[in-house]
């Protein structure tokens, strides 16, 4: 790229665009191919049982695989995969006051029609070369995915872009209440206020209570399983057109156990939803 200005210097140039000079002519240094294939084994780990820690994962990765890693390494693929190991943790600090939580409304509640619970969530996705993160919206009652999303960038744009599409399917019919994680993605003003606009009620699982949330855990078992880990995709369009063939099976076709061979998208649209005034002025124009 050409920096050459007439009359300001390439460092005049930095400080007027707040630009730090030393990072102006780097280039990011790709994930190597080890480091892919150790962050694919700790995701296959990970969703055999959420609550190993370092320690062991490093055990398992010697004795089950024969790779000699140690746990700085392993720690640091951990956060950029996004994964963390699940136990009870004392109270030792208060969050941030301005780290918004919401209270999780879903205890002993029964759901027993659609779009009166949704939910959401990130995982990982490994792929042939780098990696990807996905986003899910969810009917809490049908098991139906309303909405995707999947990037090389696990930030609040990706969650919208999901929830965006499942109001979308939804025809403007909006749930009670939805669903997420702690996440900081989930708890960021973007987020919480594009729930809030529409009166949807925030509920949040608690820290580390995965079973808060089974249902997508679930979800996230089933579609590396059955289609990521053995497709391996190379690119995002790869993935991208991979799920969207995998979400309309598992939407669409596939047979759910829970609804005596029913599929997701039938019961769905079986269960009546409450009108609200979007789809109201809809029907009424």
């Amino acid at each position: 790229m050409d920096y050459k200005h007439p009359s300001l210097s390439l460092r005049q140039q930095c400080e007027l665009l707040s630009v730090s000079r030393s990072s102006l002519d780097y280039v990011p240094v790709p994930v190597s191919a080890e480091d892919l294939k150790i962050m694919r084994i700790m995701d296959e780990i990970y969703l055999r049982d959420p609550c190993i820690g370092v320690r062991r994962v490093v055990q398992l990765l010697g004795r089950d695989f024969a790779l000699c890693v140690n746990r700085k390494r392993v720690r640091r693929l951990r956060r950029t995969m996004g994964i963390e190991t699940i136990f009870c943790r004392p109270r030792t600090s208060i969050p941030d006051r301005e780290h918004v939580k919401f209270p999780y409304l879903l205890r002993d509640k029964k759901i027993t029609r659609a779009n009166e619970v949704w939910c959401s969530d990130i995982t990982y996705v490994p792929m042939e070369r780098g990696n990807a993160f996905l986003c899910v919206v969810m009917d809490w009652h049908s098991r139906k995915v309303l909405g995707w999303a999947a990037s090389n960038t696990m930030d609040v744009t990706l969650c919208l872009t999901a929830l965006a599409r499942a109001l979308k399917a939804a025809g403007g019919v909006l749930p009670e209440i939805f669903n997420t994680d702690q996440g900081s993605q989930f708890t960021s003003q973007e987020w919480v206020a594009a729930l809030q606009e529409k009166g949807i009620a925030i509920s949040m699982d608690g820290k580390g209570r995965w079973m808060d949330n089974v249902f997508i855990e679930r979800l996230w078992r089933s579609v590396k399983y059955e289609d990521i880990y053995l497709r391996g995709y190379a690119t995002i369009d790869d993935l991208i057109a991979g799920l969207t063939r995998w979400f309309c099976d598992y939407n669409e076709w596939r047979p759910h156990d829970t609804f005596g061979g029913s599929t997701p998208a039938k019961i769905y649209a079986r269960t009546p939803a409450i009108a609200t005034p979007e789809t109201e002025l809809k029907t009424a124009t």
